[in-house]
């Protein structure tokens, strides 16, 4: 009952709801921005700064705050997409999930449950 469920495009003002704060998922969130904006076939470089200045704004929020959970998928570890939008996706996810954690104060990977802390 204490929970708010809140879908989306705007992550750094969601990071900013009074109280802790569980986003599941970023790859949800990322895929949601590139269909709104309609990103999908517009060149890489436009692209990134696009989700770039998305994730800048809400890691300066993330910075501030201890109560914040993010939950992503790993991506790199896979094969290599065939098509163009999939390997968009995944450099993109995997700039999100770098620049995120870096305004973490913890970084844990989780493989087949075994948690790693990074």
């Amino acid at each position: 009952a204490t929970w708010t469920t809140v879908e989306t495009r705007d992550l750094a003002r969601a990071l900013a709801i009074d109280g802790p704060v569980l986003v599941d998922c970023l790859g949800t969130w990322l895929t949601g921005v590139l269909d709104e904006r309609v990103l999908w076939d517009s060149p890489a470089d436009e692209v990134t700064q696009v989700v770039r200045g998305l994730v800048r704004d809400a890691a300066s929020v993330l910075r501030s705050r201890d109560d914040v959970v993010l939950v992503t998928n790993e991506v790199g570890l896979g094969i290599i997409p065939a098509h163009r939008s999939g390997r968009l996706f995944r450099d993109l996810l995997g700039l999100v999930n770098q620049d995120l954690a870096a305004a973490c104060d913890e970084v844990h990977l989780v493989i087949a449950g075994r948690v790693l802390v990074l």
